[in-house]
């Protein structure tokens, strides 16, 4: 009976450890770094916040599209060949968002760190 408990702890930080590390595969940058990538026309720039926190701020040249409907409008939406820069409220949505949308064939990938938390 030991040993299942160990399992089920080890199985828990598992669980822990993927939600908080950052998304293999894809790049992260800061606020700060994420404000010299703005002017590349190469780049597109997504915003996975719920429509009333992108209305209630955000930032020009980014695209609204919910985390929830990102799987369902990426294909239709966003180019696989142009990277993707993502950003949310405080980069948790972001980090999701970048390891969806590697799911499904995107691989040029970048998560914002901290998200809008950091943007000034």
């Amino acid at each position: 009976m030991e040993y299942v408990t160990y399992i089920v702890i080890a199985l828990i930080l598992l669980f822990i450890l993927q939600r908080v590390l950052p998304t293999k595969g894809a790049r992260h940058i800061s606020a700060t770094d994420l404000k010299e990538e703005l002017n590349n026309k190469n780049k597109q720039f997504v915003d996975v916040r719920t429509l009333g926190e992108f209305k209630g701020n955000h930032i020009k040249g980014f695209k609204n599209i919910p985390l929830h409907q990102l799987s369902q409008k990426a294909e239709k939406e966003l180019s696989k060949e142009k990277e993707v820069i993502i950003i949310c409220q405080s980069g948790m949505r972001s980090q999701k968002a970048s390891k969806m949308l590697q799911k499904i064939g995107f691989t040029k990938v970048t998560n914002v760190k901290g998200g809008m938390s950091n943007w000034r």
